[in-house]
């Protein structure tokens, strides 16, 4: 227990010693998550509307007016021809413009169904499928408004969003980028550690010291794991109070999950630094290491979506479960039965990654 006390405080030494070091450790982790948090957003908000109006009557400028009353839209630009339409399209001046034909007024009138046209930009198609799922519900907002009777009679529907009722882009980013971020930084931190006493000169002295393997190892893994707590609190901490971020489950749960979770990663970053011989190395192995980890995870896309082999290699992705984790426990208050068959994946690939660090560093130490 000496030996293991002197290598921990070894380790916390030679990071909290530096005071580039605490920056890199604390400040760029928190700046992201700001960053990231306003600037990776789903949304799309103020863009402009072309309107083709060749009907002219009432409902038609009731419809003009509930588009651009709506805070999504930037400006309704008035289209006069279909020319004027293709133009501003081509010219990106709008993303969308809406066709409202000649016999728009009179369908309303007969309340019948009235069709608007939409010509949507494809050359931002993610923009331009949100876009279109805008101007759908101000479509439906209007006939709403226009056509009560009818609404009514037909019975209309109730659209309910299930833990996120305002289909709020924080709650599903914030959550998600605790686990990009802790990715990132937990890989990282941990992959320069060998390679540092490589570039130092200190690490045949480890060699010839009276410490073990394992005791080297674990006096390695304690401050990457205490970073990796330390951010998990500011991050749990931030999400609720300045992004408005509920959290509805275990916080118990959750520094569990988060502590198996810097196990696997800091076992992939031990790796990474046994078989690098420069810092340079160690970073550019977690470079080529966290871009997949985060590709595999769910974030960037659903892993459903995904080939049926690539489903199966993002089984072995860390980031993978405890994205799964963190989103149940902030938005639908994830019981301990859910949890814990998550965590037992964590769990084999944390041994995996530990057992492979520490024979590659019983490799260069022989």
């Amino acid at each position: 227990m000496g030996r293991l006390r002197a290598m921990t405080i070894k380790e916390f030494w030679a990071i909290l010693r530096d005071p580039r070091a605490r920056m890199v450790l604390f400040v760029p982790p928190l700046l992201q998550l700001f960053v990231f948090g306003m600037a990776a957003t789903l949304e799309v908000k103020n863009f402009d509307v072309g309107l083709l109006d060749r009907s002219g009557g009432r409902a038609a400028v009731e419809f003009a007016s509930q588009l651009a009353g709506s805070p999504n839209v930037g400006s309704v630009v008035p289209l006069r021809s279909e020319a004027a339409l293709r133009d501003a399209i081509d010219n990106r001046k709008v993303i969308a413009a809406i066709v409202l034909d000649s016999d728009f007024d009179a369908k309303v009138a007969r309340g019948e169904t009235a069709t608007a046209g939409v010509v949507l930009d494809g050359r931002r198609s993610n923009a331009a499928q949100i876009v279109g799922g805008y101007l759908q519900r101000i479509a439906e907002a209007t006939g709403a408004v226009l056509r009560p009777t009818t609404t009514s009679s037909t019975g209309g529907s109730i659209i309910r969003n299930w833990f996120n009722p305002n289909l709020d882009y924080l709650w599903f980013t914030l959550p998600s980028l605790i686990v990009m971020i802790g990715a990132v930084s937990g890989i990282s931190v941990t992959a320069q550690s060998v390679a540092r006493e490589r570039e130092l000169g200190t690490f045949d002295q480890l060699m010839v010291s009276p410490l073990r393997v394992h005791e080297i190892l674990i006096g390695k893994m304690a401050p990457p794991v205490a970073v990796g707590l330390i951010n998990g609190t500011v991050y749990l901490v931030v999400a609720q109070l300045v992004f408005g971020v509920p959290f509805t489950g275990s916080v118990l749960l959750f520094y569990l999950s988060l502590f198996v979770f810097l196990l696997a990663l800091i076992g992939v970053g031990m790796a990474i630094s046994a078989a690098s011989q420069t810092q340079q190395q160690a970073f550019l192995g977690a470079f080529l290491i966290t871009v997949p980890l985060i590709l595999l995870s769910g974030y960037a896309s659903p892993i459903d979506n995904m080939p049926g082999w690539l489903q199966v290699v993002s089984l072995a992705d860390p980031s993978r479960w405890f994205l799964e984790i963190v989103d149940g426990l902030f938005l639908k208050a994830m019981p301990a039965a859910d949890v814990l068959p998550r965590i037992y994946p964590l769990l084999i690939i944390a041994a995996v990654t530990l057992s492979l660090g520490a024979w590659l560093f019983r490799a260069r130490m022989e």
